[in-house]
């Protein structure tokens, strides 16, 4: 695989294009992240818009490795956005950079806060993944190697799925999760102590109940928590909190704890623009692969990127875009 290199010139071609371009989306702040030159290449957008129920929150994109043979394993990426914002689109980035690696990567949107609240949008979430196990091998996917991905309010998501059966068995869902990868993930916030919790989690039966440290038991998949040392939305402690009790249950639990990240810089590292700031999707590969993502031995490596060349501040002003984004949200717990 040809590592990736980041011109210039190609860069601030495709940003002005950007600007002038008809567009299919909204404009997003996560734009800069997802231009064609910022992104890993020999991959494919194999499933676009695809419904996997009704409603115009129930559709998720399908990426591929262009060069496919037998079939591949799968990534399911949730997204975050404090669970009353992010669309799919947005993590286009994601979706091309672990499918360059190897995988099929599933990104589906799922319904926000005030529309639902707790504990809907994981029911969407396990909905979409009925898809998966009925759909994925049509697209490349082998449904018997399945890892589920997040960041933030995903992460979330991603863990609770993983440690609460019951999501999965209202749709039938019955592969096996055989890792979990959550990034800048908040497990163990309650009581809820800021409005933006409150709303989406404060009329729960149980309150406890929704707090992936609350559930977690011996037979939890192994997962891989990462966390930025600075993250003011999601204080490092909920992670080290959520590990220790994974470890105390006997679950194997790998721990990354980039040293001073914040909130959002983690999910965009994975991200071809920023690879070269942390090892996060090395690091993810890795992990996937103790647990029998490619039984042959990995066929790609994460190769991280030389520090691009800086675009003018007035074309790309990348810390001023991650600061915005990381002032986006509430703080979830102390």
């Amino acid at each position: 695989m040809s590592s990736f290199t980041l011109s210039r010139r190609a860069l601030l071609a495709a940003a002005l294009s950007l600007a002038v371009m008809p567009r299919a989306h909204a404009v997003s702040i996560m734009d800069p992240f997802n231009l064609p030159a910022a992104m890993d290449g020999g991959t494919v957008k194999v499933g676009d818009s695809i419904a996997y129920a009704d409603g115009p929150r129930h559709k998720l994109d399908v990426y591929a490795p262009e060069a496919r043979g037998a079939l591949a394993p799968v990534v399911f990426f949730i997204y975050g956005g404090g669970w009353s914002r992010g669309e799919r689109y947005e993590y286009q980035f994601v979706g091309q950079a672990l499918a360059a690696r190897g995988f099929v990567v599933v990104i589906a949107d799922y319904r926000l806060y005030p529309e639902v609240a707790y504990p809907d949008f994981l029911y969407d979430s396990a909905k979409a993944l009925g898809w998966v196990q009925d759909n994925i091998a049509s697209y490349g996917g082998d449904p018997n190697r399945l890892f589920l991905a997040g960041h933030s309010a995903g992460a979330y998501n991603a863990t609770m799925l993983a440690l609460d059966p019951a999501f999965m068995h209202e749709y039938g869902v019955t592969m096996p999760i055989r890792g979990v990868a959550a990034l800048s993930g908040p497990f163990d916030f309650y009581p809820f102590e800021y409005n933006e919790v409150r709303d989406v989690f404060g009329k729960a039966p149980s309150p406890e109940g929704t707090q992936p440290i609350n559930l977690v038991t011996s037979a939890a998949p192994p997962m891989y928590l990462a966390t930025g040392t600075s993250d003011p939305i999601v204080r490092m402690q909920n992670t080290e909190r959520f590990a220790q009790k994974l470890k105390d249950s006997g679950v194997w639990v790998t721990t990354r704890y980039y040293q001073g990240f914040g909130h959002m810089e983690p999910v965009l590292a994975i991200g071809a623009m920023w690879r070269w700031r942390m090892p996060v999707l090395d690091d993810m590969v890795a992990f996937f692969q103790m647990f029998g993502a490619f039984p042959s031995g990995v066929p790609y490596v994460a190769v991280a990127p030389e520090p691009p060349e800086q675009l003018p501040e007035s074309i790309a002003p990348m810390d001023q875009i991650v600061q915005q984004m990381n002032e986006m949200f509430q703080p979830i717990e102390n």
